[in-house]
């Protein structure tokens, strides 16, 4: 297979667009619900209550751009089936220990463990169905949602009363720091990884099939 560095191309000229994308996403999040925009757009309660405008619907965009980039760049699969494979493998595996780890006491060390290990088990076994896909949903991730880590403390220290720093259900009083580290910092850099590799890789899925089936055989071409 080929590798990403054998092409002049880098992961930080891929996701440098992406990135800047995603943060302007992410900043007029944060506007609208400081402004109380429309809640179906910007909604405040834990979780973002589904709303329109947030960094998740990107990741299926840009799975598929990834893709359709690393494809044109001749950095290629073993093939579509083992991209998907691989992939819902993942998220079955990581879905499973994230329930377990969701089932024990809010906030605990033990939950942590197990979402951080979730997590890191699941981007390696996605990551075995295209191995540059996934290193390039990988920094994505990292860029994507590092800033969001940073508005998470600035909206607990401020008490914005975004969906930035509601505390989910069950959550123990806790100061400023940790109540970061349980809702922002360790979230985004475990739970939201794993969902931007997995989900991104199987959009990069359909990009690979998308494009073949777009390929003319040379045979064909008189």
């Amino acid at each position: 297979m080929n590798q990403l560095n054998q092409h002049q191309v880098s992961i930080k000229s891929l996701i440098l667009v992406p990135a800047l994308i995603t943060l302007g996403v992410t900043l007029l999040r944060l506007a609208g619900e400081l402004m109380d925009w429309s809640p179906l757009f910007f909604n405040r309660e834990v979780g973002g209550g589904g709303a329109l405008v947030g960094i998740i619907w990107l990741v299926p965009i840009f799975g598929f751009y990834f893709a359709h980039k690393l494809m044109n760049l001749n950095v290629h699969p073993t093939g579509a089936g083992r991209v998907f494979g691989f992939s819902f493998l993942a998220l079955a595996v990581c879905g499973a220990l994230l329930a377990f780890g969701f089932s024990l006491p809010t906030a605990s060390l033990a939950q942590f463990l197990m979402i951080a290990a979730g997590s890191v088990v699941g981007i390696l076994i996605a990551r075995k169905g295209w191995p540059e896909l996934a290193s390039t949903l990988l920094a994505y991730g990292l860029a994507a949602r590092i800033p969001v880590a940073l508005v998470v403390l600035f909206a607990i220290a401020g008490d914005w009363r975004t969906h930035y720093d509601v505390p989910p259900p069950g959550l123990p009083e806790m100061g400023t720091f940790s109540k970061w580290l349980a809702i922002g910092l360790i979230p985004q850099l475990t739970l939201w990884l794993v969902v931007t590799v997995i989900f991104g890789a199987i959009f990069g899925g359909l990009a690979v099939v998308v494009m073949k089936r777009g390929q003319v055989p040379a045979e064909a071409v008189s």
